[in-house]
């Protein structure tokens, strides 16, 4: 496969019917998608593709799985892989429990293709959208982590609220150590602003974390 083709977004398909598989290959190609075709769940998730996937199509009922089950399964284990479900034998109860899973769109067979490629269009841009703030929410844990335990401790202070002195005082510090510590870990975490600092230790969980641990509500 062409470099140029492993940036284009990769879009799988599971539906255990090799025609509907055939088509469903042809129309994605030629809007420009990267196509794997599975005939099963268990070939998909044996698969390399199954991690790379910016879009899962998924026949609700296949010859050995329920895909409404293995959609619950994708969401148990946390893979984030945004799904649309497509079904020759839809019912309203069943659309219902697809979308509340999450799912993109809920399509009836024989569907046309104005209405398929939008949903994966939708489906796809979901997907980078989750990738590039789990990257960021990666790169902000990797400055995070390079914080000393002391660091951390003002951090989590500092984004609750408290001044200079009452953190020096909790921790039992001069107030001097203190902006020192503050004015390293503001460096450490590529924070321009307060304001920007709570934003992170919001996104990491830890801005209640050292008031807690120090009495402070």
């Amino acid at each position: 496969m062409k470099s140029t083709d492993m940036n284009k977004p990769l879009v799988c398909v599971i539906d255990d019917d090799a025609e509907v598989r055939g088509s469903l290959d042809a129309l994605l190609r030629s809007a420009d998608f990267r196509v794997a075709t599975f005939a099963s769940p268990d070939g998909f998730m044996a698969s390399d593709e199954a991690d790379a996937a910016a879009c899962l199509i998924l026949d609700v009922r296949l010859k050995d799985a329920d895909g409404l089950e293995f959609q619950q399964t994708l969401l148990e284990a946390d893979a984030r892989v945004p799904v649309i479900l497509i079904t020759g034998h839809g019912d309203i109860p069943m659309t219902v429990r697809g979308m509340k899973a999450g799912a993109v769109d809920f399509l009836a067979k024989p569907f046309v293709d104005d209405a398929l490629l939008p949903a994966v269009s939708e489906a796809v841009k979901r997907d980078q959208e989750r990738r590039a703030k789990e990257g960021a929410d990666d790169s902000l844990k990797t400055l995070y982590a390079s914080l000393t335990p002391r660091e951390r401790d003002v951090m989590g202070l500092v984004t609750a609220g408290l001044m200079n002195k009452q953190i020096a005082a909790k921790l039992a510090l001069s107030e001097v150590t203190v902006k020192i510590h503050r004015g390293n870990l503001m460096r450490k975490m590529q924070a321009p602003s307060l304001a920007d600092l709570v934003r992170m230790a919001e996104t990491l969980g830890v801005r209640d974390s050292g008031a807690a641990r120090y009495g402070h509500a």
